[in-house]
């Protein structure tokens, strides 16, 4: 259960928090959520996948991990085996919080993230003001929320064009055993070459288009990511 607070020089003066890299830090997890502006960044190490929230009727954006829930082929026994780490998982154990009634973003951070140990990196120094690490972390959230805010306008256009299709992927893997990736959208490539001079240029005029093409390019990632299982189960 998470244990949310607003952070505080002078609460959390005494704070540390690991960079270290495992399931036992929280990192067991099949996706994150990334963000437009992320994907030209992340799309050389995961797939990009989309994915409807019914509640809310909102799209996210995934970058895949794993197959099946709880499992994180990119981590291994030195850490995390990839280029690019994605915002989401970067700022853990922070995220950001709104003051009530208002639209002023605070830091927040979890106090009962494992994360948080007497052998990792200080939050603030010894006069209260902010390390480097903390600074650097709040840069990312800044682009995290900045990304999540804009990214609303990349999904209106996406549905605007009906650029997004149903994806399953049917994984056989080396020991004859099979994974069903379902509930996941990509983008319909057939239809986004089919859209005319006009509707790309409103695309790119508001920035989408790249998103959408590092979108596609990730998915070559797919293969990458079954040659991980398939090696993991291979030494068992």
């Amino acid at each position: 259960m998470a244990n949310h607070a607003i952070l505080d020089p002078q609460t959390h003066r005494d704070l540390r928090v690991t960079h270290a890299r495992g399931e036992a830090m929280g990192d067991g997890v099949m996706s994150a959520i990334v963000v437009p502006s992320e994907f030209r960044r992340v799309q050389n190490d995961y797939p990009i996948l989309f994915r409807l929230d019914l509640q809310s009727d909102r799209f996210a954006a995934h970058a895949l991990f794993g197959f099946e829930p709880g499992e994180n082929l990119y981590l291994d026994g030195s850490g995390w085996d990839a280029g690019a780490l994605p915002l989401a998982m970067a700022i853990q154990p922070f995220l950001i919080g709104t003051v009530p009634g208002g639209d002023t973003r605070q830091v927040h951070i979890d106090l009962d993230s494992p994360r948080i140990r007497d052998d990792g990196v200080r939050l603030f120094d010894e006069f209260g003001q902010t390390t480097p690490y903390l600074e650097a972390v709040i840069e990312q959230l800044r682009a995290l929320d900045t990304g999540y805010q804009a990214s609303a306008g990349f999904f209106d256009a996406l549905r605007r064009y009906e650029l997004l299709e149903p994806f399953t992927l049917e994984v056989t893997l080396q020991d004859g055993s099979t994974n069903r990736l379902v509930g996941y959208h990509v983008i319909d490539e057939e239809k986004l070459r089919a859209l005319d001079g006009g509707a790309l240029g409103e695309l790119h005029r508001d920035g989408h288009l790249m998103p959408i093409f590092m979108a596609l390019a990730s998915l070559t990632n797919i293969s990458a990511l079954v040659a991980r299982r398939n090696r993991r189960q291979a030494h068992g």
